[in-house]
């Protein structure tokens, strides 16, 4: 194996249909640090004190942050947080479309949908 060029995930970009209305939802119902809108314009978000940023590009066409796997949805983008039940809960408080919590050999997880129907998962 050749050494790696590669430090590490700088950011991860995210369609949305409502520049806006997608700022709001994040900072407000996900709780993340608006850093800045970009005159392009992108919303620059991060997560806690990591290097990790999440950037919100709008977009016209019909696209999504996930995929499929036998034409179901797959999320790419996977979250953590220690308070799982909690945050369950504040995205249903929150009319957020949400699944119901999963458990796998004692790992938590559930899968909910950002307003322009990006499949985001969060674990622990």
């Amino acid at each position: 194996m050749s050494p790696s060029f590669i430090e590490q995930v700088h950011y991860i970009r995210i369609p949305v249909k409502d520049l806006e209305q997608s700022v709001q939802w994040y900072r407000d119902v996900l709780g993340i640090q608006l850093l800045n809108i970009t005159d392009d314009p992108f919303a620059i978000f991060k997560v806690n004190e990591g290097a990790f940023l999440l950037i919100l590009v709008p977009t016209d066409d019909e696209t999504f942050a996930h995929f499929t796997v036998n034409k179901e949805p797959a999320f790419s983008i996977g979250f953590t947080s220690p308070k799982l039940s909690e945050f369950h809960q504040h995205l249903i408080n929150n009319q957020v479309n949400v699944e119901d919590i999963q458990e796998d050999n004692g790992h938590s997880y559930f899968h909910f949908y950002d307003p322009n129907g990006n499949k985001l998962q969060v674990h622990w």
